[in-house]
Protein backbone atom coordinates (compact mmCIF):
# COMPACT_ATOMS: atom_id res chain seq x y z
CA UNK A 1 0.00 0.00 0.00
CA UNK A 2 1.51 3.67 -1.06
CA UNK A 3 0.36 7.02 -0.63
CA UNK A 4 1.77 10.33 -0.99
CA UNK A 5 -0.21 11.76 2.28
CA UNK A 6 -0.89 15.80 2.30
CA UNK A 7 -1.98 15.16 6.24
CA UNK A 8 -4.39 18.31 6.18
CA UNK A 9 -7.77 16.30 5.37
CA UNK A 10 -8.86 14.03 8.42
CA UNK A 11 -12.21 13.81 7.44
CA UNK A 12 -15.14 12.27 10.18
CA UNK A 13 -16.84 10.96 7.19
CA UNK A 14 -15.44 7.53 7.34
CA UNK A 15 -17.80 5.57 4.86
CA UNK A 16 -17.16 6.90 1.39
CA UNK A 17 -15.02 4.94 -1.33
CA UNK A 18 -11.88 5.22 -2.22
CA UNK A 19 -11.79 7.77 -5.28
CA UNK A 20 -8.41 6.75 -6.22
CA UNK A 21 -9.20 2.79 -7.00
CA UNK A 22 -6.09 0.81 -7.54
CA UNK A 23 -3.69 3.34 -7.94
CA UNK A 24 -3.23 3.54 -4.13
CA UNK A 25 -1.25 0.86 -4.68
CA UNK A 26 1.64 2.49 -6.75
CA UNK A 27 4.81 3.94 -5.37
CA UNK A 28 6.28 7.25 -6.73
CA UNK A 29 9.01 7.37 -9.10
CA UNK A 30 12.64 8.22 -8.47
CA UNK A 31 14.02 9.93 -11.73
CA UNK A 32 17.82 9.98 -12.33
CA UNK A 33 18.70 13.35 -10.90
CA UNK A 34 16.89 12.56 -7.42
CA UNK A 35 13.22 13.92 -8.12
CA UNK A 36 10.37 12.02 -6.66
CA UNK A 37 7.29 11.60 -8.65
CA UNK A 38 3.85 10.90 -7.55
CA UNK A 39 0.22 11.22 -9.68
CA UNK A 40 -3.06 12.09 -8.63
CA UNK A 41 -3.71 8.58 -7.99
CA UNK A 42 -0.91 8.04 -4.77
CA UNK A 43 -1.97 11.49 -3.20
CA UNK A 44 -4.68 11.01 -0.45
CA UNK A 45 -5.93 13.92 1.47
CA UNK A 46 -6.90 11.97 4.07
CA UNK A 47 -10.33 10.77 3.40
CA UNK A 48 -9.78 7.46 2.86
CA UNK A 49 -7.48 7.36 5.90
CA UNK A 50 -9.79 5.26 8.01
CA UNK A 51 -10.03 2.69 5.60
CA UNK A 52 -7.11 0.84 6.36
CA UNK A 53 -5.00 0.04 8.93
CA UNK A 54 -0.94 -0.44 9.22
CA UNK A 55 -1.48 -3.87 11.03
CA UNK A 56 -3.39 -5.69 8.18
CA UNK A 57 -0.81 -7.63 6.59
CA UNK A 58 -3.14 -9.45 4.49
CA UNK A 59 -3.89 -12.67 6.74
CA UNK A 60 -6.88 -11.44 8.65
CA UNK A 61 -8.97 -14.49 7.18
CA UNK A 62 -6.50 -17.23 7.69
CA UNK A 63 -7.46 -19.62 10.65
CA UNK A 64 -4.96 -20.57 13.39
CA UNK A 65 -3.54 -23.98 13.38
CA UNK A 66 -5.23 -26.52 15.83
CA UNK A 67 -2.83 -26.94 18.63
CA UNK A 68 -1.96 -29.80 21.73
CA UNK A 69 -3.87 -29.33 24.91
CA UNK A 70 -3.95 -27.52 27.83
CA UNK A 71 -1.04 -29.19 29.17
CA UNK A 72 1.20 -29.64 26.34
CA UNK A 73 0.79 -25.88 25.89
CA UNK A 74 1.52 -24.99 29.75
CA UNK A 75 4.61 -27.22 29.22
CA UNK A 76 5.71 -25.40 26.51
CA UNK A 77 5.28 -22.25 27.83
CA UNK A 78 7.44 -22.84 30.83
CA UNK A 79 10.14 -24.17 28.47
CA UNK A 80 10.11 -21.10 26.42
CA UNK A 81 9.90 -18.79 29.64
CA UNK A 82 12.76 -20.28 31.19
CA UNK A 83 15.07 -19.85 27.95
CA UNK A 84 13.88 -16.66 27.22
CA UNK A 85 14.41 -15.84 30.61
CA UNK A 86 18.12 -16.89 30.89
CA UNK A 87 18.94 -15.16 27.20
CA UNK A 88 17.59 -12.38 28.13
CA UNK A 89 19.54 -11.66 31.66
CA UNK A 90 22.83 -12.58 29.93
CA UNK A 91 22.28 -10.33 26.96
CA UNK A 92 20.55 -7.20 29.04
CA UNK A 93 24.19 -7.72 31.55
CA UNK A 94 26.17 -7.69 27.73
CA UNK A 95 24.92 -4.90 26.62
CA UNK A 96 25.01 -2.91 29.90
CA UNK A 97 28.49 -3.97 30.47
CA UNK A 98 29.52 -2.81 26.65
CA UNK A 99 27.41 0.58 26.19
CA UNK A 100 29.26 1.53 30.07
CA UNK A 101 33.22 0.67 28.88
CA UNK A 102 32.89 1.65 25.06
CA UNK A 103 30.37 4.80 24.90
CA UNK A 104 30.47 5.92 28.94
CA UNK A 105 27.48 6.86 28.74
CA UNK A 106 25.39 7.75 32.70
CA UNK A 107 22.31 5.96 32.76
CA UNK A 108 20.36 8.97 33.58
CA UNK A 109 21.16 10.56 30.80
CA UNK A 110 18.54 10.49 27.58
CA UNK A 111 18.71 14.09 26.00
CA UNK A 112 19.91 14.87 23.19
CA UNK A 113 22.40 18.40 22.65
CA UNK A 114 24.86 19.29 20.61
CA UNK A 115 26.98 21.97 21.72
CA UNK A 116 29.84 23.26 19.23
CA UNK A 117 32.50 23.79 22.04
CA UNK A 118 32.57 20.80 24.04
CA UNK A 119 32.90 21.29 28.04
CA UNK A 120 35.64 18.94 29.04
CA UNK A 121 35.19 19.46 32.97
CA UNK A 122 32.52 16.87 32.95
CA UNK A 123 32.04 14.53 30.63
CA UNK A 124 29.26 12.83 32.65
CA UNK A 125 26.35 11.62 29.98
CA UNK A 126 28.20 12.74 26.66
CA UNK A 127 29.80 10.88 23.87
CA UNK A 128 33.11 12.73 23.27
CA UNK A 129 34.77 12.36 19.63
CA UNK A 130 37.47 14.29 18.05
CA UNK A 131 37.52 15.63 14.02
CA UNK A 132 39.71 17.61 12.34
CA UNK A 133 41.53 18.30 15.80
CA UNK A 134 38.43 19.62 17.57
CA UNK A 135 36.27 18.16 20.19
CA UNK A 136 32.53 17.88 20.22
CA UNK A 137 30.26 17.00 23.05
CA UNK A 138 27.41 15.44 22.71
CA UNK A 139 24.20 14.43 25.01
CA UNK A 140 21.70 12.88 24.55
CA UNK A 141 18.11 12.93 25.58
CA UNK A 142 14.47 12.72 24.65
CA UNK A 143 12.99 15.84 26.56
CA UNK A 144 11.76 18.26 24.85
CA UNK A 145 8.82 19.42 27.08
CA UNK A 146 9.85 23.32 27.27
CA UNK A 147 10.25 23.19 23.56
CA UNK A 148 6.73 22.40 23.26
CA UNK A 149 5.41 24.34 26.19
CA UNK A 150 7.29 27.57 24.87
CA UNK A 151 5.85 26.69 21.21
CA UNK A 152 2.41 25.50 21.70
CA UNK A 153 1.14 28.97 22.06
CA UNK A 154 1.88 29.60 18.27
CA UNK A 155 0.10 26.32 16.86
CA UNK A 156 -3.33 26.43 16.24
CA UNK A 157 -5.71 23.89 14.99
CA UNK A 158 -7.58 24.46 11.09
CA UNK A 159 -10.86 23.20 10.67
CA UNK A 160 -12.45 23.09 7.23
CA UNK A 161 -16.35 22.89 6.64
CA UNK A 162 -16.82 22.65 2.57
CA UNK A 163 -18.77 20.57 0.36
CA UNK A 164 -17.24 17.52 -1.23
CA UNK A 165 -18.40 16.48 -4.63
CA UNK A 166 -19.51 12.15 -4.89
CA UNK A 167 -20.75 10.00 -7.74
CA UNK A 168 -23.03 8.00 -6.77
CA UNK A 169 -25.37 5.64 -8.98
CA UNK A 170 -27.68 8.55 -9.09
CA UNK A 171 -25.10 11.12 -10.64
CA UNK A 172 -23.02 13.86 -8.79
CA UNK A 173 -23.80 14.92 -4.81
CA UNK A 174 -22.73 16.88 -2.68
CA UNK A 175 -21.99 16.47 0.94
CA UNK A 176 -20.48 18.81 3.68
CA UNK A 177 -17.54 17.49 4.68
CA UNK A 178 -15.04 18.63 7.54
CA UNK A 179 -11.32 18.34 7.49
CA UNK A 180 -8.83 19.13 10.19
CA UNK A 181 -5.41 20.63 10.03
CA UNK A 182 -2.99 22.86 11.50
CA UNK A 183 -1.54 26.15 11.52
CA UNK A 184 1.48 28.75 12.64
CA UNK A 185 1.04 31.86 13.69
CA UNK A 186 3.60 34.18 11.59
CA UNK A 187 2.72 37.33 12.20
CA UNK A 188 0.57 40.00 14.10
CA UNK A 189 -0.45 43.57 13.34
CA UNK A 190 -2.53 45.87 15.08
CA UNK A 191 -5.78 44.32 13.49
CA UNK A 192 -4.84 40.54 12.27
CA UNK A 193 -3.11 37.77 13.50
CA UNK A 194 -1.75 35.84 10.61
CA UNK A 195 -1.45 32.38 10.42
CA UNK A 196 0.57 29.83 7.85
CA UNK A 197 -0.70 26.67 7.07
CA UNK A 198 -0.99 24.41 3.37
CA UNK A 199 -3.19 25.07 0.73
CA UNK A 200 -4.47 21.41 0.54
CA UNK A 201 -5.53 21.89 4.26
CA UNK A 202 -7.78 25.39 3.27
CA UNK A 203 -8.92 24.39 -0.24
CA UNK A 204 -12.61 23.97 -0.52
CA UNK A 205 -13.53 25.74 2.54
CA UNK A 206 -16.80 27.24 3.20
CA UNK A 207 -16.07 28.15 6.75
CA UNK A 208 -12.25 27.67 8.43
CA UNK A 209 -12.12 27.82 12.54
CA UNK A 210 -9.21 28.34 14.25
CA UNK A 211 -8.82 26.79 17.83
CA UNK A 212 -6.21 28.08 19.89
CA UNK A 213 -4.11 26.15 22.40
CA UNK A 214 -5.95 27.12 25.27
CA UNK A 215 -9.67 25.50 23.48
CA UNK A 216 -10.76 29.07 22.44
CA UNK A 217 -12.39 28.93 18.81
CA UNK A 218 -12.60 31.47 16.25
CA UNK A 219 -13.70 32.40 12.65
CA UNK A 220 -10.76 32.66 9.97
CA UNK A 221 -10.52 33.92 6.70
CA UNK A 222 -8.32 33.09 3.64
CA UNK A 223 -5.89 35.67 3.29
CA UNK A 224 -3.84 34.30 -0.02
CA UNK A 225 -3.12 30.96 -1.45
CA UNK A 226 -0.61 29.78 -3.80
CA UNK A 227 -1.52 25.87 -4.54
CA UNK A 228 1.90 25.88 -7.29
CA UNK A 229 4.08 25.04 -3.48
CA UNK A 230 1.19 24.24 -1.18
CA UNK A 231 1.46 27.30 1.16
CA UNK A 232 -1.77 29.58 2.45
CA UNK A 233 -2.16 32.16 4.75
CA UNK A 234 -5.24 32.40 6.72
CA UNK A 235 -6.01 35.76 9.18
CA UNK A 236 -8.04 35.92 11.88
CA UNK A 237 -9.38 39.77 13.68
CA UNK A 238 -7.50 40.45 16.80
CA UNK A 239 -10.92 41.89 17.62
CA UNK A 240 -12.74 38.92 17.65
CA UNK A 241 -10.28 36.82 19.83
CA UNK A 242 -10.75 37.12 23.77
CA UNK A 243 -8.77 39.16 25.79
CA UNK A 244 -7.25 36.18 27.92
CA UNK A 245 -6.86 34.28 24.25
CA UNK A 246 -4.31 36.93 22.92
CA UNK A 247 -2.38 37.35 26.16
CA UNK A 248 -1.55 33.65 25.78
CA UNK A 249 -1.06 33.74 22.38
CA UNK A 250 2.44 34.33 20.32
CA UNK A 251 4.00 34.78 17.23
CA UNK A 252 6.10 32.07 16.39
CA UNK A 253 10.46 32.44 15.92
CA UNK A 254 11.56 31.32 12.99
CA UNK A 255 15.03 29.54 12.34
CA UNK A 256 17.26 29.58 9.32
CA UNK A 257 16.51 25.87 7.50
CA UNK A 258 19.51 26.70 5.32
CA UNK A 259 21.66 26.20 7.55
CA UNK A 260 19.58 23.18 9.08
CA UNK A 261 21.94 19.55 9.24
CA UNK A 262 21.28 16.11 8.41
CA UNK A 263 21.31 14.15 11.47
CA UNK A 264 20.29 17.31 13.29
CA UNK A 265 17.09 16.78 15.74
CA UNK A 266 13.67 17.92 14.89
CA UNK A 267 10.26 18.24 16.54
CA UNK A 268 6.78 18.20 14.70
CA UNK A 269 3.83 19.93 16.18
CA UNK A 270 0.65 19.80 14.81
CA UNK A 271 -3.11 18.66 15.19
CA UNK A 272 -2.26 14.96 14.39
CA UNK A 273 -6.03 13.25 13.66
CA UNK A 274 -7.62 16.02 14.88
CA UNK A 275 -7.41 15.15 18.01
CA UNK A 276 -6.08 18.25 18.88
CA UNK A 277 -1.82 19.74 18.84
CA UNK A 278 0.29 16.60 20.22
CA UNK A 279 4.14 16.66 19.69
CA UNK A 280 6.69 14.23 17.91
CA UNK A 281 10.11 13.98 17.49
CA UNK A 282 12.62 12.38 14.96
CA UNK A 283 15.79 14.13 12.93
CA UNK A 284 16.58 15.81 9.67
CA UNK A 285 16.96 12.98 7.66
CA UNK A 286 17.26 14.84 4.64
CA UNK A 287 17.52 18.28 2.73
CA UNK A 288 16.62 19.39 -0.48
CA UNK A 289 14.42 16.34 -1.06
CA UNK A 290 13.05 16.94 -4.72
CA UNK A 291 9.04 15.75 -4.42
CA UNK A 292 6.72 16.58 -7.48
CA UNK A 293 2.83 16.14 -6.79
CA UNK A 294 -0.21 16.28 -8.69
CA UNK A 295 -2.73 17.44 -6.94
CA UNK A 296 -6.51 17.32 -7.88
CA UNK A 297 -6.98 19.57 -10.02
CA UNK A 298 -4.31 18.69 -12.17
CA UNK A 299 -1.30 20.76 -11.09
CA UNK A 300 2.08 19.81 -10.43
CA UNK A 301 3.17 20.80 -6.83
CA UNK A 302 7.22 20.84 -6.93
CA UNK A 303 8.98 21.68 -3.82
CA UNK A 304 12.61 21.52 -2.49
CA UNK A 305 11.30 19.89 0.90
CA UNK A 306 13.42 19.02 4.69
CA UNK A 307 12.96 15.41 5.25
CA UNK A 308 12.07 14.17 8.58
CA UNK A 309 11.29 10.69 10.55
CA UNK A 310 9.38 12.71 13.13
CA UNK A 311 5.90 11.28 13.18
CA UNK A 312 3.75 12.98 10.53
CA UNK A 313 -0.37 12.20 10.49
CA UNK A 314 -2.71 13.08 8.90
CA UNK A 315 -4.51 16.75 10.62
CA UNK A 316 -0.45 17.56 11.37
CA UNK A 317 -0.43 19.24 7.74
CA UNK A 318 0.38 23.37 8.15
CA UNK A 319 2.17 22.66 11.90
CA UNK A 320 5.38 23.32 12.37
CA UNK A 321 8.66 21.97 12.00
CA UNK A 322 11.15 22.88 14.69
CA UNK A 323 14.89 22.93 15.79
CA UNK A 324 15.86 22.11 18.90
CA UNK A 325 16.11 26.16 19.78
CA UNK A 326 12.35 26.25 19.42
CA UNK A 327 12.57 27.83 16.03
CA UNK A 328 10.13 27.24 12.87
CA UNK A 329 12.53 25.14 10.27
CA UNK A 330 9.68 24.24 8.08
CA UNK A 331 5.37 23.84 7.01
CA UNK A 332 4.75 20.43 7.64
CA UNK A 333 3.67 19.05 4.57
CA UNK A 334 3.32 15.52 3.87
CA UNK A 335 3.79 12.02 4.30
CA UNK A 336 5.38 9.01 2.33
CA UNK A 337 3.13 5.72 3.44
CA UNK A 338 4.15 2.25 2.03
CA UNK A 339 4.18 -1.04 3.68
CA UNK A 340 7.96 -0.82 3.25
CA UNK A 341 8.60 2.78 4.13
CA UNK A 342 9.08 4.06 7.61
CA UNK A 343 9.14 7.68 8.80
CA UNK A 344 9.23 9.83 5.31
CA UNK A 345 7.63 13.02 6.43
CA UNK A 346 7.71 16.24 4.21
CA UNK A 347 8.04 19.80 5.12
CA UNK A 348 8.80 23.20 2.92
CA UNK A 349 11.54 24.58 4.47
CA UNK A 350 10.99 28.34 6.06
CA UNK A 351 13.61 29.93 4.38
CA UNK A 352 11.91 29.47 0.93
CA UNK A 353 8.38 29.88 2.49
CA UNK A 354 8.30 32.91 3.80
CA UNK A 355 9.19 35.21 0.99
CA UNK A 356 5.52 33.88 -0.36
CA UNK A 357 4.09 33.80 2.51
CA UNK A 358 5.11 37.96 3.42
CA UNK A 359 3.06 38.17 -0.52
CA UNK A 360 -0.13 37.07 0.76
CA UNK A 361 0.32 39.26 4.01
CA UNK A 362 1.40 42.33 2.75
CA UNK A 363 -0.43 42.01 -0.83
CA UNK A 364 -4.29 41.42 -1.49
CA UNK A 365 -5.17 39.51 -4.72
CA UNK A 366 -5.41 42.32 -7.80
CA UNK A 367 -9.51 42.34 -8.94
CA UNK A 368 -10.29 41.47 -12.20
CA UNK A 369 -10.16 45.26 -13.66
CA UNK A 370 -6.24 44.99 -12.70
CA UNK A 371 -5.58 41.91 -13.49
CA UNK A 372 -2.22 41.54 -15.49
CA UNK A 373 -1.12 39.34 -18.36
CA UNK A 374 1.62 38.10 -19.88
CA UNK A 375 1.12 37.14 -23.03
CA UNK A 376 2.28 33.46 -23.67
CA UNK A 377 0.75 30.10 -23.43
CA UNK A 378 2.83 27.32 -22.00
CA UNK A 379 3.25 23.94 -20.70
CA UNK A 380 5.28 22.62 -17.50
CA UNK A 381 8.44 21.60 -17.91
CA UNK A 382 8.65 19.30 -15.04
CA UNK A 383 12.39 18.26 -13.73
CA UNK A 384 11.68 14.71 -15.15
CA UNK A 385 11.23 16.45 -18.75
CA UNK A 386 14.03 18.39 -18.26
CA UNK A 387 16.38 15.66 -18.05
CA UNK A 388 14.55 13.46 -20.90
CA UNK A 389 14.62 16.39 -23.24
CA UNK A 390 18.25 18.36 -22.30
CA UNK A 391 16.15 21.91 -21.54
CA UNK A 392 15.43 23.90 -18.53
CA UNK A 393 12.95 22.95 -16.01
CA UNK A 394 10.21 25.70 -16.26
CA UNK A 395 7.27 26.56 -18.24
CA UNK A 396 7.55 26.56 -22.22
CA UNK A 397 6.52 28.85 -24.39
CA UNK A 398 4.27 27.13 -26.88
CA UNK A 399 2.89 30.57 -28.01
CA UNK A 400 3.33 34.14 -27.77
CA UNK A 401 0.64 36.87 -28.34
CA UNK A 402 1.31 39.85 -30.23
CA UNK A 403 1.72 43.13 -28.74
CA UNK A 404 1.87 41.34 -25.29
CA UNK A 405 4.50 42.11 -22.59
CA UNK A 406 5.84 39.20 -23.71
CA UNK A 407 6.42 39.69 -27.25
CA UNK A 408 7.82 43.00 -26.80
CA UNK A 409 10.17 41.89 -23.86
CA UNK A 410 11.95 39.57 -27.07
CA UNK A 411 10.34 36.13 -25.46
CA UNK A 412 9.62 33.43 -28.45
CA UNK A 413 8.12 30.45 -28.70
CA UNK A 414 10.44 27.31 -27.68
CA UNK A 415 12.07 29.66 -24.75
CA UNK A 416 11.49 28.01 -21.53
CA UNK A 417 10.76 30.91 -18.43
CA UNK A 418 12.79 29.49 -15.37
CA UNK A 419 12.24 32.74 -13.19
CA UNK A 420 9.43 35.50 -12.78
CA UNK A 421 9.77 38.27 -10.63
CA UNK A 422 13.02 36.67 -8.77
CA UNK A 423 10.70 33.85 -7.65
CA UNK A 424 11.70 29.89 -9.42
CA UNK A 425 9.10 29.04 -11.59
CA UNK A 426 8.23 25.26 -12.10
CA UNK A 427 5.09 25.63 -13.81
CA UNK A 428 2.10 27.42 -15.07
CA UNK A 429 0.01 27.18 -11.91
CA UNK A 430 3.48 28.90 -10.29
CA UNK A 431 3.26 31.33 -12.97
CA UNK A 432 -0.45 32.23 -12.16
CA UNK A 433 -0.20 32.19 -8.37
CA UNK A 434 3.01 34.93 -8.51
CA UNK A 435 0.61 37.19 -11.17
CA UNK A 436 -2.50 36.82 -9.24
CA UNK A 437 -0.56 39.42 -6.72
CA UNK A 438 0.55 41.62 -9.58
CA UNK A 439 -1.25 44.63 -11.30
CA UNK A 440 -1.32 45.40 -14.91
CA UNK A 441 1.11 48.13 -16.26
CA UNK A 442 3.91 46.46 -13.50
CA UNK A 443 7.21 45.54 -15.10
CA UNK A 444 8.81 43.11 -13.73
CA UNK A 445 12.22 40.71 -14.46
CA UNK A 446 11.58 37.32 -15.90
CA UNK A 447 14.87 34.99 -16.45
CA UNK A 448 14.21 33.32 -19.76
CA UNK A 449 16.58 30.55 -21.43
CA UNK A 450 16.43 31.05 -25.11
CA UNK A 451 16.20 28.09 -27.80
CA UNK A 452 18.30 30.30 -29.85
CA UNK A 453 20.96 30.37 -27.81
CA UNK A 454 21.70 26.52 -26.54
CA UNK A 455 18.80 27.50 -23.96
CA UNK A 456 21.42 29.65 -22.30
CA UNK A 457 19.65 32.14 -19.87
CA UNK A 458 19.29 35.58 -19.79
CA UNK A 459 16.84 38.23 -17.89
CA UNK A 460 14.44 40.66 -19.66
CA UNK A 461 12.27 43.17 -18.76
CA UNK A 462 8.31 42.66 -18.84
CA UNK A 463 5.80 45.57 -18.85
CA UNK A 464 2.56 43.49 -17.77
CA UNK A 465 -0.56 44.33 -19.60
CA UNK A 466 -4.62 44.08 -18.86
CA UNK A 467 -5.42 40.62 -19.12
CA UNK A 468 -9.10 42.21 -20.03
CA UNK A 469 -7.69 44.13 -23.20
CA UNK A 470 -5.38 41.43 -23.84
CA UNK A 471 -8.65 38.92 -23.51
CA UNK A 472 -10.39 41.11 -25.94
Amino acid sequence: MSDFYNNGANTNNTNQTNQYGTNQNQTGTSTNNGTYSYTKGQINQGESYYQWTPYDDGKKNKKAKKQGGFAGKVGRAAVIALVFGLIAGISFQSVVLVSNKVFKVSSNKTAIESTETADTSDNSGALDSTASGSTVSTTITSDVSSIAESVLPAIVQVTNVGLKEYQTLFGTVSQEATSAGSGIIISQDDEYIYIATNNHVVSGAETLTITFNDGEAVEGTIKGTDSSCDLAVVSVKVADIPEDTLSAIKVATLGDSDSTAVGEAAIVIGNAMGYGTSVTTGIISAKDREVEIQDEDGNIVSNSLLQTDAAVNPGNSGGALLNVNGEVIGIVSAKLSDESVEGMGYAIPISYAWNIIQQMIENDVVSDLDASYLGIAGRDITSTMAEQYSIPEGVYVAQVVQGSGAADAGIEVEDVITEFNGRKVTSVNTLNNIMQYIAAGTTVEVKVAKANNNYEEETVQVTLTHKIDSVQ
